[in-house]
């Protein structure tokens, strides 16, 4: 017998009801007589109404399970299952939606309310919303649907189904780490390094942290119902254990720099000797504290200096002059240096063995950075900016020779647009082997004999060259006190390897630096493609003026006495214009003390 609902059921929770055949007793064979006035007639016509009678019930039992199945496995989601104390059961997939998003309506105020949290004794209020934290209504109705319910519990029973709760883990980690503060234990991470050639260790230690995932359990768990929430910090150990680093240190770290290692090219032979290998072996930790070797080949290279002379061939990048007042291009060349791709686990293969302490390298044609054909399309066509300084001494002066030296060095240089140049990193080291010479250069707020005075000069003009092309400043810095032979505020000292001056060619062309020196004078003049109309200097007033001290110093070579110069606060505005409108004022400040007047000799007495 089938029985149809609004509904059929699954095949596997459908109620069966088990019909079995029925065999009537007989009153077999007997006397025929005739029934008594108003006694029914006796056998097949008796029979026949038993048989009536117990069909008739037999039908109305099957009737009412059958419209109690229709009526258990009416809708999708099954009869007795609520979510946050919403009825659910019996309805569509749609209907369910409805009303549980009508029930989270009718909760908007408390579910979008600070949520208050505790992290390791500090606690602070987050707003839900920041965190992401949202009940996911549709995947929380496919789980209400697929609830497991059999027939009976369908008829009789219920069941709650927790909301599914999404949140921005990410985001969650972030807020929970500002309640956190500096209170956080972080683990401590295993380091090998060497100090010249002996290997220093730091062994590992757990530490105390937010896991950011469990943070998202605790916090879905405790968002809805409205209390105060205590996310737990975890216990973190760093993946290399002790034993792993010992092991490292013993097998890695300490035969590495026993012996050199003989790098082998077609070219020749260079030795890579300990202090190379110490300062190119790196022991990098990730975040989870796991140490990894490597050789890092820039540092290998460094380390090496000259000595690759002897095998490689560097490139020469095209190079940009001005000619007869036009940018004249000069094409590089090609080199041939060694191949990094494999070279640093070549190495890092052999740096645990006593012996056979040797590694093939391969020389590969080396294209310039620059050639011609890319310095052409960049745009350099057109003076931006120009701007002089003079100085006195002739070029018979140390200090001449010094920005002669310094202005030599960085003409013709290209910069790339978006690329940033620091004047130290192109210079390098400006010492006696550089050709520089000594003369009076500021230390200690007055004045004494040092290699390299005078370089100032040129980077306050280089400065000046940048800051009237409308190029973006990234680091400069006044000297102590103010000279005249400089524009106030808008000038910059420059010291290996403290002090630099760095510049963002922050156009879409490339630039050239260009430099020329008279016997009194330095210019310095940007080539690119001409963006701003104009670009000037506004000053406010000079301020909070003050009066040099004057001290007496022990005469002799290191003496330099002067005039003493007033100090002053003040402010230079930057303005620059294009197509007649002001795009950009920019405010520059400094504070110049007043340089003493320092005298060689002891006070009258």
């Amino acid at each position: 017998m089938t029985l149809y609902g609004e509904k059929s059921p699954p095949a596997d929770d459908r109620p069966t009801v088990q019909v079995s055949a029925v065999t009537w007793p007989d009153d077999g064979p007997g006397p025929v007589t005739s029934p008594a006035a108003g006694e029914p007639e006796a056998g097949p016509r008796r029979r026949r109404m038993r048989m009536l009678l117990a069909t008739g019930v037999t039908g109305g039992v099957l009737a009412a399970v059958a419209g109690a199945g229709a009526w258990a496995y009416a809708g999708d989601v099954p009869r007795g299952t609520s979510v946050l104390g919403t009825e659910l059961g019996g309805r569509s997939r749609a209907d369910a939606d409805r009303e549980l998003r009508a029930e989270l309506d009718r909760r908007a105020a408390a579910l979008a309310g600070p949520l208050k949290v505790t992290v390791d004794g500090r606690s602070a209020e987050i707003n839900p919303a920041d965190v992401g934290l949202a009940v996911d209504v549709p995947a929380t109705v496919a789980a209400a649907a697929a609830a497991d319910a059999h027939a009976v519990s369908r008829l009789v029973g219920s069941r709650t189904v927790d909301p599914v709760v999404t949140v921005d883990v990410d985001r969650l980690d972030d807020a929970l780490r500002k309640v956190l503060g500096d209170k956080a234990q972080g683990m401590t991470m295993p380091a090998i390094t060497y100090q010249g050639t002996t290997p220093k260790v730091v062994q590992p230690k757990p530490g105390l942290a937010l896991e950011p995932q469990r943070s998202a359990e605790v916090v879905r768990a405790g968002w809805l119902a409205g209390a105060p929430i205590t996310v737990p910090l975890v216990e973190r150990h760093p993946a290399t254990t002790p034993e792993e680093l010992n092991q490292l240190v013993t097998e890695l770290a300490k035969p590495a720099v026993a012996a050199p290692v003989t790098l082998r090219t077609d070219k020749g032979s260079v030795k890579v000797p300990p202090a190379a290998i110490a300062k190119s072996l790196r022991f990098t930790a990730d975040k989870t504290g796991k140490l990894t070797p490597s050789v890092d080949v820039k540092q290998l290279r460094a380390a090496l200096g000259d000595d690759l002379a002897t095998i490689e061939v560097p490139p020469k990048n095209a190079t940009m002059t001005i000619s007869g007042g036009r940018p004249t291009t000069t094409d590089g060349r090609p080199g041939q240096q060694l191949d990094t791709a494999t070279l640093g686990q070549d190495l890092l293969a052999v740096l645990p063995k006593s012996d056979g302490r040797e590694v093939t390298g391969k020389l590969k044609p080396t294209p310039p950075e620059l050639t011609a054909e890319k310095i052409s399309g960049l745009g350099i066509k057109e003076r931006v900016s120009t701007f002089t300084t003079r100085f006195t001494g002739g070029m018979a002066s140390s200090r001449s020779q010094n920005i002669a030296t310094i202005a030599r060095q960085v003409d013709g240089t290209v910069v790339l647009p978006g690329k940033t140049f620091s004047l130290n990193g192109h210079t390098g080291e400006r010492g006696y082997a550089q050709g520089y010479r000594d003369a009076p250069v500021i230390l200690g707020g007055k004045l004494v004999p040092g290699v390299g005075g005078g370089t100032s000069q040129f980077t306050t003009t280089l400065f000046n060259a940048t800051y009237y092309a409308g190029l973006e400043d990234v680091e400069h810095k006044p000297h102590s006190y103010w000279f005249d032979r400089y524009p106030a505020v808008i000038e910059s000292t420059i010291f290996w390897p403290d002090l630099d001056f760095k510049f963002r060619n922050n156009t879409e062309y490339g630039l050239l630096i260009d430099t020329s020196y008279t016997s009194s004078t330095i210019t310095v003049s940007i080539w690119s493609t001409k963006i701003y109309d104009s670009v000037k200097t506004e000053y406010g007033p000079r301020r909070n003026i003050t009066t040099p001290k004057l001290i007496h110093l022990e005469p002799g070579p290191s003496c330099i006495p002067t005039n003493g110069i007033n100090g002053f606060t003040q402010d230079a505005f930057r303005v620059i214009k294009k197509g007649g409108t002001v795009v950009k004022r920019e405010k520059f400040t400094w504070r110049y003390d007043a340089e003493p007047r320092y005298v060689c000799g002891p006070k009258p007495s």
